[in-house]
């Protein structure tokens, strides 16, 4: 405990004091990096360097190897495919998700609960029955009261249409096959963008029905469009139901139809028939409950506001609040297909909660009597505007150079984002190939979050995989629970979130765990091959590239056993920064 606090202490210390131990780079790719400048770039446009990897950059070429990876359809990706091929629930629709998971769930709960009120009317006086079990998900999210399986076996509980599986497996699975692609993919700058994008365009799972639309939301909206054009993800994010719903635009109408939607909730709620009675039987209170869970309210303009504050401009990008409201208008309408449609949860326009009214967002002129074309042309001027030419620009900057983006490259990159129609190919390869990417002072001035941390260590291990779902539990731990970070700004990706003494010690205990072949799920080989000087000494040169300071050899040399010193070097200053 001691050897751990210590550690955490060296860590805290010199997070906060930049490396400075780098040689000169020039101002594009060098043509003949040293080690250290590719391991730079694999700690960037990657998760970090495994066994061999800066070998095989080296002699494909540093340019080579960067112009490639804005190409991921061109690189095979053969072991991810096969370790994410018992993962059935990642290919299923939200439709199919919502009818073999969520409400089988939901109906699981039901029976819970009508059994508990028929042991309670049954129990002796005096005496209370012991509720069902019931787990804790992550963010303190209530779970179904059966445990849900492994990822890769929800397979298994589809067939037997488990009711308790609920969910549980459809989020286990998803969180798995991000960990095992970020930790396996050759594709890697791609995991990289999914895992930065999918942040930009946060959504909580722990919201509702957000968890439904989850699986495809990132499968459709977000993966595919990492590297095309901002205008085609910001639309396709714009369409998602996960989005529609976790930010409430799916029940944003015109007003004139949320009153006849009020007057439907008071025939529902007993002043005519109910809605289910052919027999003039009133409603049932949970029937009125999800009437009034769905029933549009009039202009929401929750989405329209984070849409131009986290998405596009910018807190500071020019709009008015009366552009907070155009844009809420214009996106009337954009909804979610009811359960008794054929296309039953996805995107789905719906003319008669359209505000047909004319509408000025950012002095652009909507005209009169439009429909979902009004909601199309706020994201045209939102993609196309300067000031989010600037936010993106300067989010990307801050995520792959410094947590100050340097001034210089936030205004070339903003100047490719205009150029190119916000063409996102060309401006990483802006980045990537710049003069501050490769300047000393951007050299390990990153602190990684919890995930690329952990995703980082079982990569420069060579670690097997063999059960992600225990990670996750770790990521929790780590106060980076996947795909529940609830408010839309996503996580933080700069030191300030993530560096305190409690964090670094969480940190160290998954390295001790991980270095002594403990840690549940992932197994290990030798992590110290082809040993030719001390164990120390091995370990500074693969995990930490040759570069470590004083204080951090002379931790690691106290060591006293390989599995020791493995975590020192995890654990460690240098290997906590990318």
């Amino acid at each position: 405990m001691r050897l751990r606090r210590f550690v955490a202490a060296l860590a805290l210390v010199a997070l906060n004091v930049p490396s400075g131990v780098h040689a000169e780079r020039s101002s594009a790719v060098p043509a003949r990096p040293d080690d250290k400048t590719i391991v730079h770039v694999l700690n960037r446009a990657a998760f970090g360097p495994r066994p061999g990897d800066v070998a095989r950059v080296r002699e494909m070429g540093l340019s080579a190897w960067i112009e490639s990876q804005l190409r991921p359809d061109r690189i095979p990706d053969v072991a991810v495919q096969t370790r994410l091929a018992g993962y059935t629930t990642l290919t299923l629709t939200s439709r199919e998700i919502a009818q073999d998971y969520f409400l089988p769930m939901i109906e699981a709960r039901r029976e819970a609960k009508k059994s508990a009120v028929e042991r309670s009317e049954t129990a002796p006086a005096g005496r209370s029955p012991a509720p069902p079990e019931r787990s804790e998900g992550p963010a303190g999210e209530r779970s179904e009261p059966v445990p849900a399986a492994e990822p890769g076996q929800a397979a298994n509980a589809r067939a037997k249409r488990g009711p308790g599986m609920g969910m549980r497996s459809v989020i286990a699975e998803l969180t798995a096959q991000k960990i095992v692609r970020a930790v396996y993919s050759e594709r890697q700058l791609e995991e990289v963008m999914t895992d930065f994008w999918f942040n930009h365009f946060n959504v909580f799972a722990g919201k509702g029905q957000t968890r439904i639309y989850l699986t495809e939301y990132e499968r459709e909206a977000i993966r595919p469009h990492v590297l095309s054009h901002f205008r085609e993800l910001l639309g396709a994010t714009a369409k998602s139901p996960a989005m529609l719903f976790y930010l409430d635009n799916a029940r944003s109408a015109d007003p004139s139809f949320a009153k006849l939607a009020e007057s439907r909730l008071a025939y529902v709620e007993g002043r005519g028939m109910s809605g289910a009675g052919r027999h003039g039987m009133k409603a049932t209170p949970e029937q009125i409950d999800q009437v009034r869970k769905n029933i549009p309210t009039g202009i929401n303009e929750n989405y329209a506001r984070e849409l131009m504050e986290l998405h596009t401009l910018g807190v500071d990008g020019g709009y008015t609040q009366q552009d907070v409201v155009n844009v809420a208008r214009a996106l009337t309408g954009w909804t979610i297909a009811g359960p008794r449609r054929p296309d039953a949860g996805q995107f789905v326009f719906n003319p008669r909660m359209h505000d047909r009214g004319e509408k000025v967002v950012l002095g652009h002129r909507i005209k009169a009597g439009g429909g979902m074309e009004d909601g199309e042309q706020v994201l045209d001027i939102l993609a196309s505007h300067p000031s989010t030419a600037k936010f993106i620009a300067t989010a990307l900057v801050r995520r792959f150079v410094a947590d100050q983006p340097p001034a210089s490259l936030v205004a070339r990159a903003a100047e490719t984002f205009r150029r190119t129609g916000g063409d996102l190919r060309e401006v990483m390869r802006t980045i990537l190939t710049s003069p501050e990417f490769f300047a000393p002072e951007a050299y390990r001035a990153k602190v990684k979050t919890p995930f690329e941390f952990v995703v980082s260590a079982l990569r420069a291990t060579d670690a097997d995989v063999q059960q992600p779902f225990p990670l996750e539990r770790t990521l929790q731990q780590l106060g980076m629970p996947l795909y529940f970070c609830q408010p839309p700004t996503g996580y933080k990706d700069t030191a300030d979130a993530w560096v305190n003494s409690g964090a670094l010690i969480g940190r160290m205990n998954f390295a001790l765990a991980l270095a002594a072949n403990t840690y549940r799920g992932v197994a290990l080989g030798d992590p110290l091959p082809d040993r030719n000087q001390t164990d120390a000494d091995t370990a500074v040169a693969l995990f930490l590239s040759d570069d470590a300071s004083d204080g951090t050899r002379a931790t690691i040399h106290k060591a006293t056993s390989a599995a020791q010193v493995v975590a020192l070097a995890l654990g460690s200053p240098e290997f906590q920064r990318r």
